[in-house]
């Protein structure tokens, strides 16, 4: 289990999604798939100000299969994100359909 400080994921949030953060909670997440585990990871919470279409924002960090250096993730709150748990399922669903570089 990794974990970047809340300050590197509050600068995250603030730079991807323009918005100020301050941090409410933080909570481990463990994703099993089947008998494996699929992820085990402290998943940061902060409230939003200032952004357009949310109020919560999910940070954390992970390295990728086959890298060497952590990723950073800050995930929006929305209708179909409501949770940590949630938020780390959809951004493992993103690097698998569009692999660890995104979308560029």
């Amino acid at each position: 289990m990794e974990d970047a400080s809340a300050g590197q994921l509050k600068r995250v949030i603030e730079t991807q999604h323009g918005a100020a953060g301050t941090l409410v909670k933080s909570v481990r997440v463990l994703r099993a798939n089947s008998s494996q585990t699929d992820w085990d990871g402290v998943v940061h919470i902060f409230d939003l100000k200032g952004h357009p279409t949310a109020n919560r924002a999910f940070a954390w960090s992970s390295r990728i299969v086959g890298g060497a250096q952590p990723r950073f993730f800050a995930v929006l709150q929305t209708g179909q994100i409501a949770t940590p748990a949630q938020a780390v399922k959809a951004a493992s669903a993103a690097i698998r359909k569009w692999g660890t570089k995104g979308t560029h």
